[in-house]
């Protein structure tokens, strides 16, 4: 592979994972803690930011060195845990791809009016959809993808970036309760790794840079700085939404508790701004669409050549069913939501033990020695994220019956 080919595979894998984490959730989940922790929550941000690092290095640095997907990786360390690893993957991706579907039909419903009903907008989402079908199924599908999740990540970022300077935030009390907070939240800390990391997400960027032949211990510098700018991009934007957000609660702002992300931009740049959230919302919704598609179904191709040789065909099939989950229902299947958001929480701590547990197994990764650093924060994270994932699907678990 020639030197600007792998340079451009290692910056479309760390905007894949940027991309797949910045979905609708990921925009109304800021807005919300911003309006409970105000200043202070730029400390949580600082905080998940260190812990998505030291989850995501560890993973990443463990695939290239293997040179095997996640799901190869766990079964050949301990038999049938890939196997529940891909299942525990494939079905979170699936749920939340309904949730994707969803906020795309919102977002090109806020631009071009397709449905009459805005709250159901199975017009849009059909639409998407197909337009992610058409990236799938190009003759280079990855470097389609590629070029696709750069191209709305930066437009995504830029849009929201005008918003934050029109909302006048505080920043100088901002940037000092990043690390003086008057407040701390655990959960908002936890809630922001699993839903940078989480699930899917983490393994988004690790598996195309193989699919792009990026595999080896010569190749964990790079590797290594693509992970962090992965998470550097999506960091990027959760700043810029908080600072937006921020602003405009500060000036007084009401948010609309139903919309709360799309008031910030309507509050902050008017009727324009509103149009804006519809773009932004809609480039956050299809990128994670193509994002969770890919890496669910990578998460199967492995698993036996029949797989691999029609893997456009699944991942099709992933795509239309959660867009056909989404027509019949017109909204998003609130106790599937719940319970896949609990399992998602799971799936970060039990993949990163797995990895950092293969990293010691010379016949997995050669004479590769992982530095001690990075996996006694790894299995922080593993810690931090069990005791709270656990908490969560109770509680979870409870409301749905």
């Amino acid at each position: 592979m020639s030197s600007s080919s792998t340079k451009s595979a290692l910056l479309g894998a760390a905007f894949l994972m940027a991309t797949s984490a910045i979905g609708p959730g990921f925009i109304t989940q800021t807005t919300v803690f911003t309006q409970q922790l105000l200043t202070s929550f730029g400390f949580v941000i600082l905080i998940s930011i260190l812990l998505d690092i030291a989850g995501q290095l560890n993973i990443w640095r463990v695939i290239t060195v293997s040179g095997m997907r996640a799901q190869d990786l766990a079964n050949n360390l301990l038999p049938g845990s890939g196997f529940f690893l891909a299942a525990l993957v494939v079905l979170g991706g699936m749920a939340f791809n309904i949730g994707n579907v969803a906020g795309a039909g919102m977002g090109l419903d806020i631009l071009f009016p397709l449905d009459a009903d805005p709250t159901r907008p199975v017009t849009g989402a059909c639409l998407s959809a197909a337009l992610a079908l058409v990236i799938f199924w190009v003759k280079e599908a990855g470097k389609a993808m590629d070029w696709f999740t750069k191209v709305l990540g930066f437009v995504m970022i830029g849009l929201t970036l005008y918003v934050a300077i029109a909302s006048h935030p505080p920043a100088g009390e901002a940037a000092l309760r990043t690390f003086v907070p008057t407040q701390i939240n655990t959960t908002a800390i936890v809630t922001l790794v699993g839903g940078t990391v989480g699930g899917y997400i983490s393994f988004a960027g690790a598996h195309r840079l193989l699919d792009a032949g990026i595999r080896g211990q010569d190749k964990l510098p790079q590797v290594t700085r693509s992970s962090v700018s992965a998470i550097l991009l999506a960091s990027a934007m959760r700043i810029l939404l908080f600072l937006a957000s921020l602003g405009v609660i500060a000036s007084g702002g009401i948010l609309n508790p139903d919309n709360p992300a799309g008031s910030v931009f309507q509050l902050a740049a008017g009727q324009t701004g509103y149009y804006i959230f519809g773009i932004v919302l809609w480039a956050a919704s299809i990128t994670s669409v193509v994002g969770s598609a890919y890496t669910s179904i990578s998460f199967l191709r492995t698993f036996h050549p029949f797989l691999e040789k029609n893997y456009r065909m699944l991942t099709t099939i992933f795509i239309v069913f959660s867009a056909f989950i989404f027509a019949m229902m017109g909204k998003p299947p609130v106790k599937v939501l719940v319970l896949a958001g609990a399992l998602n929480g799971l799936i970060l701590p039990f993949a990163l033990a797995l990895m950092l547990l293969a990293v010691y197994k010379q016949k997995l990764v050669g004479k590769y020695r992982h530095p001690l650093w990075m996996s006694s924060m790894g299995w922080l994270v593993v810690a931090v994220m069990t005791w709270m994932g656990v908490r969560t699907i109770i509680g979870d678990l409870g409301k749905l019956w």
